[in-house]
Protein backbone atom coordinates (compact mmCIF):
# COMPACT_ATOMS: atom_id res chain seq x y z
CA UNK A 1 0.00 0.00 0.00
CA UNK A 2 1.38 3.16 -0.97
CA UNK A 3 2.23 6.29 1.95
CA UNK A 4 -0.27 8.48 2.30
CA UNK A 5 1.92 11.94 1.29
CA UNK A 6 -1.66 14.11 1.29
CA UNK A 7 -1.49 17.59 2.90
CA UNK A 8 -1.52 17.62 6.64
CA UNK A 9 -0.13 14.04 6.98
CA UNK A 10 3.58 12.97 7.78
CA UNK A 11 5.20 10.07 5.75
CA UNK A 12 6.26 7.25 8.85
CA UNK A 13 9.83 6.99 7.24
CA UNK A 14 10.22 10.72 7.80
CA UNK A 15 8.83 10.44 11.55
CA UNK A 16 11.17 7.71 12.10
CA UNK A 17 14.21 9.63 10.61
CA UNK A 18 13.13 13.51 12.52
CA UNK A 19 12.05 11.81 16.01
CA UNK A 20 13.58 8.25 16.27
CA UNK A 21 17.26 8.58 14.78
CA UNK A 22 17.02 12.07 16.88
CA UNK A 23 16.26 10.70 20.21
CA UNK A 24 18.59 7.92 19.61
CA UNK A 25 21.45 10.58 19.13
CA UNK A 26 20.09 12.42 21.78
CA UNK A 27 20.61 9.44 24.43
CA UNK A 28 24.29 8.94 23.16
CA UNK A 29 24.77 12.58 23.71
CA UNK A 30 23.88 12.42 27.28
CA UNK A 31 25.84 9.15 27.86
CA UNK A 32 28.79 10.62 26.08
CA UNK A 33 28.58 13.87 28.29
CA UNK A 34 28.20 12.10 31.62
CA UNK A 35 31.77 10.26 30.84
CA UNK A 36 33.29 13.72 30.80
CA UNK A 37 34.73 16.25 27.86
CA UNK A 38 34.15 15.41 24.23
CA UNK A 39 34.08 17.30 20.93
CA UNK A 40 30.85 18.15 20.26
CA UNK A 41 28.41 19.84 17.96
CA UNK A 42 24.45 20.57 17.83
CA UNK A 43 22.24 22.05 14.99
CA UNK A 44 18.67 20.16 14.43
CA UNK A 45 17.88 20.70 10.35
CA UNK A 46 15.54 23.39 9.89
CA UNK A 47 14.71 24.07 13.48
CA UNK A 48 16.31 26.51 15.82
CA UNK A 49 17.03 25.79 19.41
CA UNK A 50 16.87 27.98 22.73
CA UNK A 51 19.86 28.46 25.27
CA UNK A 52 19.54 29.60 28.63
CA UNK A 53 22.17 30.41 31.68
CA UNK A 54 22.44 32.38 34.98
CA UNK A 55 25.84 33.76 34.26
CA UNK A 56 28.04 33.00 31.21
CA UNK A 57 31.68 33.30 31.47
CA UNK A 58 34.01 33.58 28.77
CA UNK A 59 37.72 33.98 28.11
CA UNK A 60 38.49 35.39 24.31
CA UNK A 61 35.54 36.79 22.80
CA UNK A 62 34.83 37.62 19.66
CA UNK A 63 31.61 38.40 17.54
CA UNK A 64 30.58 38.78 13.72
CA UNK A 65 28.12 38.92 11.54
CA UNK A 66 27.85 35.42 9.26
CA UNK A 67 25.54 33.15 7.26
CA UNK A 68 24.52 29.54 9.03
CA UNK A 69 23.46 27.16 6.08
CA UNK A 70 24.01 24.34 7.93
CA UNK A 71 20.03 23.46 7.92
CA UNK A 72 19.59 23.43 4.13
CA UNK A 73 18.69 27.29 3.97
CA UNK A 74 20.79 30.36 4.55
CA UNK A 75 20.27 32.38 7.64
CA UNK A 76 21.66 35.65 8.72
CA UNK A 77 23.29 35.40 12.45
CA UNK A 78 25.80 37.00 14.52
CA UNK A 79 28.50 34.72 15.26
CA UNK A 80 30.00 34.64 18.75
CA UNK A 81 33.25 32.40 19.89
CA UNK A 82 34.58 32.00 23.34
CA UNK A 83 37.97 29.78 23.70
CA UNK A 84 36.45 29.04 27.04
CA UNK A 85 32.83 29.28 28.31
CA UNK A 86 31.60 28.24 31.73
CA UNK A 87 27.88 28.30 31.99
CA UNK A 88 25.80 28.38 34.99
CA UNK A 89 22.42 26.83 36.04
CA UNK A 90 22.56 25.85 31.55
CA UNK A 91 18.86 24.97 29.51
CA UNK A 92 19.03 24.00 25.93
CA UNK A 93 15.87 23.10 24.55
CA UNK A 94 14.68 22.16 21.04
CA UNK A 95 10.58 22.42 19.96
CA UNK A 96 9.51 19.90 17.72
CA UNK A 97 5.56 21.13 16.99
CA UNK A 98 2.95 18.49 15.18
CA UNK A 99 4.70 15.23 15.14
CA UNK A 100 2.40 11.93 14.65
CA UNK A 101 0.66 10.46 17.50
CA UNK A 102 2.21 12.47 20.06
CA UNK A 103 1.67 16.05 18.88
CA UNK A 104 3.91 18.61 19.87
CA UNK A 105 6.89 17.78 21.96
CA UNK A 106 9.82 19.26 23.50
CA UNK A 107 13.80 17.96 24.23
CA UNK A 108 15.72 19.73 26.97
CA UNK A 109 19.27 19.06 28.40
CA UNK A 110 20.10 20.97 31.59
CA UNK A 111 23.18 20.81 34.20
CA UNK A 112 24.31 21.88 37.09
CA UNK A 113 24.11 25.04 38.77
CA UNK A 114 27.28 26.28 39.05
CA UNK A 115 29.90 25.45 36.10
CA UNK A 116 27.57 23.04 34.88
CA UNK A 117 28.24 23.31 31.03
CA UNK A 118 32.25 24.22 30.04
CA UNK A 119 33.44 24.32 26.76
CA UNK A 120 36.57 25.03 24.76
CA UNK A 121 36.98 26.71 21.39
CA UNK A 122 32.56 27.19 21.43
CA UNK A 123 31.37 28.45 18.86
CA UNK A 124 27.34 29.91 18.44
CA UNK A 125 25.30 30.76 15.79
CA UNK A 126 23.16 32.74 16.64
CA UNK A 127 19.78 34.79 15.94
CA UNK A 128 18.66 36.63 19.16
CA UNK A 129 20.55 37.58 22.50
CA UNK A 130 19.26 39.22 25.42
CA UNK A 131 21.14 39.74 29.12
CA UNK A 132 23.32 42.10 30.46
CA UNK A 133 26.90 42.41 29.12
CA UNK A 134 29.98 42.87 30.49
CA UNK A 135 33.44 43.22 27.82
CA UNK A 136 37.07 43.45 29.60
CA UNK A 137 38.86 45.37 27.21
CA UNK A 138 36.71 45.13 24.68
CA UNK A 139 37.69 46.18 20.76
CA UNK A 140 34.26 47.32 18.72
CA UNK A 141 34.47 47.95 14.76
CA UNK A 142 37.54 45.80 14.62
CA UNK A 143 37.64 44.49 10.65
CA UNK A 144 36.30 41.28 11.32
CA UNK A 145 38.81 39.71 9.01
CA UNK A 146 41.58 40.71 10.96
CA UNK A 147 39.83 38.88 14.54
CA UNK A 148 42.18 37.41 16.76
CA UNK A 149 41.27 36.79 20.20
CA UNK A 150 38.33 34.08 19.94
CA UNK A 151 39.16 30.33 19.01
CA UNK A 152 41.79 29.74 16.73
CA UNK A 153 41.18 30.88 12.78
CA UNK A 154 37.56 32.24 13.92
CA UNK A 155 37.32 35.41 11.76
CA UNK A 156 34.68 37.18 9.47
CA UNK A 157 34.82 38.42 6.15
CA UNK A 158 37.60 40.92 5.45
CA UNK A 159 36.03 44.85 5.51
CA UNK A 160 33.04 43.19 7.95
CA UNK A 161 32.26 44.94 11.38
CA UNK A 162 33.92 42.77 13.98
CA UNK A 163 34.09 42.88 17.93
CA UNK A 164 36.63 41.48 20.50
CA UNK A 165 37.67 41.44 23.82
CA UNK A 166 39.43 39.74 26.69
CA UNK A 167 36.36 37.94 28.01
CA UNK A 168 32.96 38.52 28.37
CA UNK A 169 30.53 38.00 31.24
CA UNK A 170 26.30 37.96 30.37
CA UNK A 171 24.02 37.61 33.26
CA UNK A 172 20.95 36.17 32.49
CA UNK A 173 21.50 34.66 29.08
CA UNK A 174 18.82 33.90 26.48
CA UNK A 175 19.44 33.16 23.33
CA UNK A 176 18.14 31.41 19.88
CA UNK A 177 20.53 29.57 17.85
CA UNK A 178 21.22 27.61 14.59
CA UNK A 179 23.86 25.86 15.39
CA UNK A 180 27.00 25.37 18.14
CA UNK A 181 30.23 23.67 17.81
CA UNK A 182 33.08 23.69 19.77
CA UNK A 183 36.60 21.55 20.35
CA UNK A 184 35.07 20.29 23.83
CA UNK A 185 32.09 20.34 26.16
CA UNK A 186 31.94 19.15 29.29
CA UNK A 187 28.47 18.91 31.22
CA UNK A 188 28.24 18.70 35.30
CA UNK A 189 24.99 17.00 36.17
CA UNK A 190 23.31 16.53 32.80
CA UNK A 191 20.01 15.20 32.64
CA UNK A 192 17.69 14.97 29.43
CA UNK A 193 14.12 14.65 28.95
CA UNK A 194 11.70 14.65 26.25
CA UNK A 195 8.05 15.63 26.90
CA UNK A 196 4.86 16.07 25.17
CA UNK A 197 3.41 20.20 24.77
CA UNK A 198 5.81 23.25 24.99
CA UNK A 199 8.60 23.11 27.85
CA UNK A 200 11.39 25.30 26.39
CA UNK A 201 13.99 26.87 28.55
CA UNK A 202 12.02 30.35 28.29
Amino acid sequence: MAEDDSPGRTRWARFVAVFGIGAIGAGALMFGMSQGALAASFAVSGSSFKVSADTLTGEGFVQFGGIDAGSGQAHPVAVNGFRKATLDTFCQSVFLPGLPIVGDVTMRITAADVAGMQADNLVVNLTDLTGDLTLGNPQIGVDAGSLDKGPAGLKGQAGGFGLQADNATITGLHQTAWSTTAQTIKFTGMGLTVRTGRQECF
